[in-house]
């Protein structure tokens, strides 16, 4: 999977209570206010405490003026397909061209033969749905000849095409089955699935089917947007959405980034919620996007997060380097053999994943405050931060000195962290799993690599203590170790979270 380059799309999915009609109605207003892009409802026709979809959504058309609205998704089986594209054409020239067209093939089909829809098997609504699309295509092309469509669901002869819509409605499919992936490959215009029925662990197989469906119809997979409903909370868990604002924008950057989704509509009914996201989440995203892509039109490596492994989320590679040089060539690092799918983990073989996390963030902080020091020696009001108590009143020649010893312990660190893991850590996984043994080799062969850029910020700091104007090349010594090492770390941990809990190896 890759990134199609879509630009991206935050929404709300908003339950239609009928009891709570003006509740529906200001989360959608807010929806607006909170600068989100798409207010979406869900369809149920046969539900008598719901609102009816597309009553509700136009008159959210009327009270707003920017955010597109759709149906998350259509109940085909219930909405006759011409009907319904004259419906959407309509709304979107009322609204100025604001409305996108979710479509499902149909579920519950009790409830839905109770209203008067006829009673399908899952290979006939797929059929049905096919044959939908043709016909609410061949109404909104006003331009072409009568509408005749023999199918074996529906049947429209000699129909007058139109009203054209305002703007080229995408037709969204909710689909999760071969057939519908399918369908969804070779005739839509986005895939929305739902997080609570594809979870990022399923994501890739089903984008998989997508994209080779599109193949075979000779469309290009990029043609087809992936959108996501999603919910989730925030807090301290290691799941799925279940983490800090910061946790929610890393995962869904590496959908973004990994995956090629491109719209995340939040499923939540809760106005605080929405505002949370908008307001920490979604600045977020776009801006590690954005970042991941600038990296990878310059051609430095992807910046996705790797997915969730045993229910943690190793940490991203940024895809940022600040150094011209390159150490090593990161397109050759080897994988670790994928683990069955079926496996579960105790909460004490999730620790042993989360500690090299930890140990890892430890060590990006004290890199940061590193950083922090020699910006502050180059400006020549160099404070230490917290680590050296706010120092503020040193000499250039003591602060190069502070500095020197700070950074100097901070590389003993780092190697003595590398050499625990060279002695103990890798070993183990080795034994434990002989799959491994190319990443250990190579995790170990950058441990060496990590030690000469070290010795180089040696260098450079025991020279700048006599010669304080060469400030520039200790900058350009710890960047060339911001980015062997976070690049480093973000691969260690990629490979080694999720044998480290099998095997609980600490």
């Amino acid at each position: 999977m890759a990134d199609y380059g879509h630009d991206l799309l935050f929404g709300t999915f908003i339950t239609p209570v009928a009891e709570q009609a003006d509740r529906a109605l200001a989360l959608a207003q807010l929806t607006e206010e909170a600068g989100l892009d798409l207010v979406t409802v869900q369809d149920h026709p046969y539900q008598a405490r719901f609102l009816d979809t597309w009553t509700l959504l136009s008159v959210i058309a009327a009270r707003t003026t920017r955010v597109r609205v759709a149906p998350n998704v259509a109940n085909l089986p219930l909405r006759q397909p011409a009907m319904l594209a004259r419906s959407a054409a309509s709304l979107d020239l009322l609204s100025g061209g604001r409305v996108e067209l979710g479509l499902g093939a149909g579920a519950f089909w009790d409830a839905i033969a109770a209203m008067g829809g006829g009673r399908l098997t899952p290979a006939e609504s797929v059929q049905a749905l096919e044959e939908g699309i043709e016909i609410i295509r061949s109404v909104w092309d006003a331009d072409g000849g009568t509408v005749k469509v023999d199918g074996r669901h529906h049947r429209v002869w000699g129909v007058h095409p139109g009203p054209a819509p305002a703007h080229p409605i995408g037709i969204w499919l909710g689909a999760y089955k071969k057939r519908m992936l399918g369908v969804t490959g070779r005739l839509a215009d986005g895939w929305l699935p739902s997080s609570p029925y594809a979870s990022p662990e399923q994501l890739p197989a089903m984008n998989a089917a997508i994209d080779a469906a599109a193949r075979q119809a000779g469309r290009d997979p990029a043609a087809v947007r992936r959108l996501y409903n999603i919910s989730g909370t925030f807090g301290s868990g290691a799941g799925f959405l279940t983490g800090t604002p910061a946790d929610w924008a890393e995962q869904l950057t590496g959908l973004t980034l990994d995956q090629g989704f491109s719209g995340y509509l939040l499923a939540s009914d809760d106005p605080d919620m929405i505002r949370r996201f908008a307001a920490e989440v979604v600045p977020a995203v776009r801006d590690l996007v954005a970042a991941g892509r600038s990296a990878a039109a310059a051609g430095s490596v992807p910046v996705a997060p790797a997915p969730a492994a045993a229910g943690i989320t190793p940490t991203p590679d940024d895809g940022v380097r600040l150094s011209a040089e390159r150490v090593w060539d990161e397109s050759t690092r080897p994988t670790a053999p994928p683990p069955d799918p079926t496996l579960t983990y105790s909460p004490a073989q999730r620790a042993a994943g989360q500690h090299l996390i930890d140990v890892h963030d430890h060590l990006r902080e004290e890199l940061r405050t590193v950083r922090d020091l020699i910006d502050q020696v180059a400006a020549g009001t160099m404070t230490a931060g917290g680590a050296r108590a706010h120092i503020n009143t040193m000499t250039m020649r003591q602060n190069n000195w502070t500095l020197g010893a700070y950074c100097e312990s901070y590389c003993r660190v780092v190697t003595t962290h590398h050499t625990i893991e060279d002695i103990g850590m890798l070993p183990q996984l080795r034994r434990a799993d002989p799959g491994l043994a190319p990443v250990v080799d190579r995790l170990s062969e950058e441990h060496h690599i990590i030690h000469d850029v070290l010795e180089r910020v040696d260098r450079a700091l025991v020279s700048l203590v006599s010669e304080p104007d060469r400030i520039g090349d200790v900058k350009a010594a710890v960047d060339l170790l911001t980015d062997t090492l976070l690049s480093h770390l973000s691969y260690e941990e990629r490979e080694l979270v999720e044998p480290l809990a099998r095997f609980g190896v600490g």
